[in-house]
């Protein structure tokens, strides 16, 4: 259970990576930001698939732009990962006792 939420977590900030990476250079290719993330051409093409279809990014004849929604999202991004925070921290067990009870 909790591997899963961790496989998804890594998928975010390869995500993220992306499209920070696009914000900062666009136009940019997938050999481009492969090479400087050390990620694989297949991760790099399917994060932009991700966010292609999120409508944060699009392709163009130079490589992935960003989109009218990316600056929406990136405003509201910080907000939306402290809730995710604070769910996750409500959910810890602090102490054994309360496993007894």
């Amino acid at each position: 259970m909790i591997d899963r939420l961790e496989k998804e977590v890594d998928m975010l900030e390869r995500h993220l990576q992306v499209l920070k990476m696009v914000i900062d250079n666009e136009p940019i290719g997938i050999v481009k930001m492969s090479n400087e993330t050390g990620y694989p051409h297949h991760k790099v093409r399917y994060s932009l698939r991700v966010l292609e279809e999120e409508n944060l990014i699009e392709p163009s004849s130079q490589g992935a732009i960003t989109t009218e929604r990316t600056e929406e999202f990136v405003d509201e991004l910080d907000e939306k990962l402290n809730d995710i925070v604070q769910k996750l921290q409500s959910m810890k067990i602090e102490d054994a006792a309360e496993i007894e009870s």
